[in-house]
């Protein structure tokens, strides 16, 4: 499992047992107060039966830079609860360490996908994904702006991108998979989840996906080894890959461009628009729903579990 782990000044705000921790300066809030506040705080539109805001916190953690300019960091916490389970969610600007810290015997580890925040690791206890779990933690998530910041720079110097933590109580992994995947900016309407960001997706695994402009069917890969495609990173560097808008871009050899954006997401299943030019006029169109899941095989001659893509829906423009 992929696990965040930066090593600096701590600066994170921290849960202990069910409640809130008391930072300095920290003080009651409301989620009025939270929206008030600089850095993007997330809320979850959906939550088990029951459950309820039991807690906001905002805290603020004060430095000075290398060149002798003061900063106050906003931080903020949030816990909801039904007075036996609990979902809370922890932030972060720097120095933060691993979360998925509770590796026992009885242990074991899954992913969600959310499209927020893509791929996010997750650990709980006890083992199985049925019935409710001791305790289930994330890992640390970035947001838009932290990924902004660290573009920028890599030295922190209050600036208002965050990490974000999340963790279940007394609650079950389908229950808080669900959560997590309806979180929103607070600033937002809630139907954020409805108009999700790109995809931590390569565009070039879309351009497998269609055919020559020669050829006549497609699709022609219709399953694509996600694991295999993040080890690759010869033909999938993700550091070519840019926001452009709404969409994701990546270039062609040929001085063209390959592109997609996320038109929607009903359960696991994703669609997109991709677009492809190849530094001509032409620009090829089409409409791909896709799902991402897992599927056992064979790779010499040993049984592994692979994270895959697979077509359910193909529509050329």
């Amino acid at each position: 499992m992929k696990r965040i782990a930066l090593l600096a000044i701590s600066l994170s705000l921290l849960f202990s047992g069910a409640r809130l921790a008391q930072p300095d300066e920290s003080k009651p809030a409301s989620l009025d107060d939270l929206k008030k506040l600089p850095i993007t705080c997330f809320v979850p539109s959906y939550l088990p039966k029951g459950f309820k805001l039991k807690e906001a916190e905002i805290s603020y953690d004060e430095g000075t830079d290398e060149e002798g300019q003061s900063y106050k960091a906003p931080l903020y916490g949030i816990e909801w609860s039904d007075g036996k389970g609990t979902f809370s969610i922890e932030a972060a600007a720097e120095g933060i360490g691993d979360r998925n810290i509770m590796e026992t015997e009885d242990s074991e580890e899954a992913e969600i996908q959310s499209p927020l925040f893509g791929r996010i690791y997750i650990i709980y206890t006890p083992k199985g994904k049925e019935g409710a779990k001791r305790e289930i933690l994330t890992n640390w998530v970035e947001d838009e702006q932290m990924k902004a910041d660290q573009a920028k720079s890599t030295t922190w110097h209050g600036q208002l991108g965050r990490f974000h933590g999340f963790t279940g109580r007394k609650m079950t992994v389908a229950e808080f998979s669900k959560v997590v995947t309806s979180l929103h900016p607070i600033k937002g309407d809630g139907k954020t989840t409805s108009r999700p960001p790109p995809l931590k997706l390569h565009p070039r695994i879309f351009d497998m996906i269609d055919c020559w402009l020669s050829d006549s069917e497609s699709p022609v890969v219709t399953e694509i080894n996600l694991d295999a495609v993040e080890m690759n990173k010869n033909e999938f560097d993700m550091d070519e890959v840019k926001p452009d808008g709404e969409w994701t871009r990546a270039p062609k050899e040929d001085g063209g461009f390959m592109r997609y954006r996320v038109l929607g997401l009903k359960g696991n299943t994703y669609t997109v628009e991709y677009q492809e030019n190849g530094g001509g006029s032409l620009t090829t169109d089409s409409t791909i729903e896709f799902d991402i899941g897992k599927r056992s095989m064979q790779r010499d001659g040993k049984t592994e579990n692979i994270r895959i893509l697979r077509v359910v829906s193909y529509k050329s423009k």
